[in-house]
């Protein structure tokens, strides 16, 4: 199998460009839920200050999801730049085109992939 033409690769850039903004988006409107939650007994009552620190806990993990796909995303971008794009990282295969299709990220071959888990 040979690696992907240069019409597919420009897709997939636009594919991972869209998905970085659309992360960046949500990263940008989260910020406020992930703000520390203050010590107020007077305002809030100590069921919704738990409610508050759980919600800031999730938008924390999620923020922190978030910037993981953000990685991935630059490493795959800067895998294109270098034209690595669509080479496993590990054996240096070609990347099944389907794989991509699913995660355009995807730095390893479905068999690497496996082999790593």
């Amino acid at each position: 199998m040979d690696g992907l033409n240069t019409q597919e690769i420009a897709h997939f850039k636009e594919v991972l460009l869209a998905k970085q903004q659309e992360l960046q988006a949500i990263d940008a409107l989260g910020e406020e839920a992930r703000k520390a939650v203050e010590l107020d007994q007077q305002s809030v009552g100590r069921l919704s200050r738990m409610d508050a620190l759980q919600g800031q806990a999730m938008a924390q993990a999620q923020n922190r999801q978030r910037k993981r796909e953000l990685t991935r995303i630059e490493m795959a971008l800067t895998r294109i730049e270098n034209d690595d794009y669509g080479f496993c990282e590990d054996c240096g295969e070609p990347i099944a085109k389907k794989r991509l299709e699913v995660d355009p990220a995807a730095p390893f071959c479905i068999h690497c992939a496996q082999s790593n888990d």
